[in-house]
């Protein structure tokens, strides 16, 4: 992915276009390819100190000069209040992808190449510098500029920074406050001046625009001088490295990213695109795996694990980390629940949702169908499952509760269960109480899928309970939910009311493996559904037509949260959009190239906003703003699942997954 100075040199097309670098653990490096920073979240070393959570914003960026014969031009870019100081981006020549982030700056018959990776594994961000420039006198100088805070937040100047630089052969470290991780910057300088310094108000345009907190201060503690140098390396890290090292980490990273996409999925560029994206929500959780929802601001959610499993880790051949990834959650089940999240601070996690665990059967599902592993549900996941379903029978926390038709009910007042969950202090926007459409389907698939299980382990008591009771949540769902004035299927059912809402929901009771709404009520549904909510980049949460309805998500934290799913186009969506829509026209030639068409429009995606990446969400109507997180992870692995197994029928990923699993 390239850029020329046409668009690193506009600042609003450079400052939209969005780089990130992960390192396994939850940790990150990001910005514009601009090099200046819109977002409290833009920073070269943001560290996981209880991986994958607790992060801590270290290294804000390298403010760089470049002295040629005693002229002084700075490379870097940064907005103050009603100014932008310096302009570096003005001699950016190029910025790529390649596969980390590369920027090349010419000046002066001077060409400075610029790149940044992250060292898998391990909180360290490796920032190398090759000048090709003619004869005469050209130095590089570097002042680090450090926060030292929790990631959501901002720094202001303040008395108890510890300014003190620890210098040694090579390196310097800082620790500018008790308790958080020394940072060590491993360099190939010629000098080093301990000289340190505030930098004042910086303002963050996009956190601005959001409504949030938006300016800063950040502290310079040291300046390194790289006289004459033709390649500098630094090393910024919360462990000691030698500046000799970078070389070694760069190969490193490039040998594991060529191994991370399928030969399978190399021949579509889109493909290819989707599944190097996938490994960067791949993350540790303890001596297991989790996924991260979305950067920059989220952490491993039930929910989003549980959707984004099957296209992450299985469509790409990566079998081990499904695996380990199920087990982890497994591990945090209570009252027969999924975590919908754990908190950035480490405490107990959230339970607070009736989808995540639901979510969690068709994840085994998928992984049995790839990788033919019974054996591994029978030995770590079966008995689990069985008290998950024990429990929902019940019922469990948040009302959730089979009801007399066997339907799933859920909800109390203050809570909000579904993924439509936006709050406002005490507002829910959408609580959805009662029998939310897409519950039943998942409540429905999970019974079929327990019943799968049982047969193969020969528990036919259990089967028999599943069996019986999957039969009554079909026919009762199909006799409640058919609304046959819109010719689609009611979003919510709460005793005698029903929402007549148009909302996607409703596409999972034709879209999971197995479908509980009637074959002959799928085309009209999907119909309704392709008129009312499809857009090029995903389906909008609400119809045009409905007095809630909202065309953009901007403005402050009570006007986005308001449009979060009250018209916001979601990415993610499109993926069970097409498995049913494929499925629903018998799997022809002709429905997969249309199904193909809507994906495409993603490759123009991953150039914008993200790079490399699939956005959170959207506007809801032309010309579809990319918002939210640059980066998310169902977004994604959906677009990913639906491409290989409904569009392109990339049968090597089940046998990759097959061999890798037998190895």
């Amino acid at each position: 992915m390239r850029f020329d100075a046409h668009i690193c040199g506009d600042l609003a097309a450079a400052t939209s276009r969005e780089w990130i670098e992960t390192n396994g653990i939850g940790g990150f490096s990001s910005s514009t390819i601009a090099g200046l920073n819109t977002r409290r979240y833009h920073g070269l070393l943001t560290a996981a100190t209880k991986p994958p959570l607790g992060r801590m914003l270290l290294l804000s960026k390298l403010e760089e000069t470049l002295v040629i014969d005693g002229r002084r031009v700075e490379l870097s870019a940064n907005q103050y209040s009603g100014a932008i100081h310096p302009r570096g981006f003005e001699f950016l020549a190029e910025f790529r992808l390649d596969p980390f982030p590369v920027w090349t700056y010419e000046v002066a018959g001077v060409r400075v190449v610029k790149s940044v990776f992250l060292v898998q594994r391990e909180n360290s961000v490796v920032v190398e510098y090759e000048i090709t420039a003619p004869e005469g006198a050209c130095e590089l100088e570097i002042r680090p500029l450090i926060a030292f805070r929790d990631y959501h937040g901002t720094t202001n100047a303040n008395g108890s920074l510890d300014p003190a630089v620890l210098v040694e052969d090579g390196t310097a470290s800082v620790e500018p406050y008790p308790g958080l991780p020394r940072l060590y910057l491993a360099h190939n300088a010629h000098q080093l001046d301990p000289h340190g310094d505030w930098y004042y108000g910086f303002e963050y345009a996009v956190e601005k625009q959001r409504g949030l907190d938006a300016n800063e201060d950040l502290y310079n503690p040291f300046t390194l001088h790289f006289s004459g140098a033709r390649k500098a390396a630094i090393i910024a890290s919360t462990q000691r490295h030698a500046s000799s090292e970078a070389a070694d980490m760069r190969k490193t990273e490039l040998r594991r990213r060529k191994q991370i996409t399928p030969a399978a999925l190399r021949r579509e560029p889109l493909l290819a695109c989707l599944a190097a994206a996938a490994d960067q929500f791949i993350v540790d959780r303890g001596e297991l795996k989790s996924i991260v929802a979305g950067y920059h601001w989220f952490g491993d959610w039930g929910r989003d694990t549980m959707i984004a499993l099957p296209g992450l880790t299985l469509a790409t051949g990566r079998p081990e980390v499904a695996k380990s990834v199920l087990l982890a959650f497994a591990a945090y089940v209570n009252q027969g629940m999924l975590p919908n999240r754990f908190p950035d601070a480490g405490e107990a996690p959230e339970y607070n949702t009736v989808d995540a665990t639901l979510w969690f059967f068709e994840a085994i599902r998928a992984y049995v169908e790839y990788t033919g592993d019974l054996d591994f549900v029978q030995g770590n996941l079966y008995s689990v499952l069985k008290d998950i379903i024990d429990w929902h029978m019940r019922g469990t926390r948040y009302g959730i509760r089979v009801d007399a038709d066997g339907l799933l009910m859920a909800g109390e007042p203050g809570a909000q269960l579904t993924w439509m969950d936006a709050k406002i202090g005490d507002w829910i926007v959408t609580p959805r109480h009662g029998k939310p459409v897409e519950v039943q389907a998942l409540w429905y698939n999970a019974l079929r899928v327990f019943e799968s299980f049982a047969e193969s382990f020969h528990d036919e008591d259990a089967r028999l309970v599943t069996h019986e009771l999957a039969d009554l949540a079909s026919r009762s769902f199909n006799a409640k939910f058919w609304n046959e004035e819109a010719g689609c299927l009611y979003d919510v059912i709460n005793g005698v009311d029903a929402d007549g809402a148009i909302r996607p929901n409703q596409i999972f009771a034709a879209s999971l493996h197995y479908p509980i709404l009637a074959d002959y009520r799928t085309k009209p549904m999907l119909d309704v559904v392709e008129k009312e909510l499809l857009t090029p980049f995903g389906l909008r949460t609400l119809s045009p037509r409905d007095s809630r309805y909202r065309p953009r998500y901007e403005g402050g934290v009570w006007e986005r949260d308001s449009a979060y799913h009250q018209g916001t186009v979601w990415p993610w969506l499109l993926g069970p959009f097409i498995t049913a829509y494929v499925k629903a026209h018998g799997r022809s030639a002709e429905s997969r190239s249309q199904a193909q068409a809507w994906l495409e429009r993603f490759s123009e995606h991953t150039e914008v906003a993200g790079l490399g990446q699939v956005s959170e969400i959207l506007d809801a109507e032309a010309p579809h703003e990319p918002r939210g997180c640059i980066a998310q992870a169902w977004s994604v692995a959906e677009l990913l699942r639906a491409a290989v197994e409904d569009v392109f029928e990339v049968r090597a990923a089940r046998a990759v997954a097959k061999a890798a699993q037998a190895a």
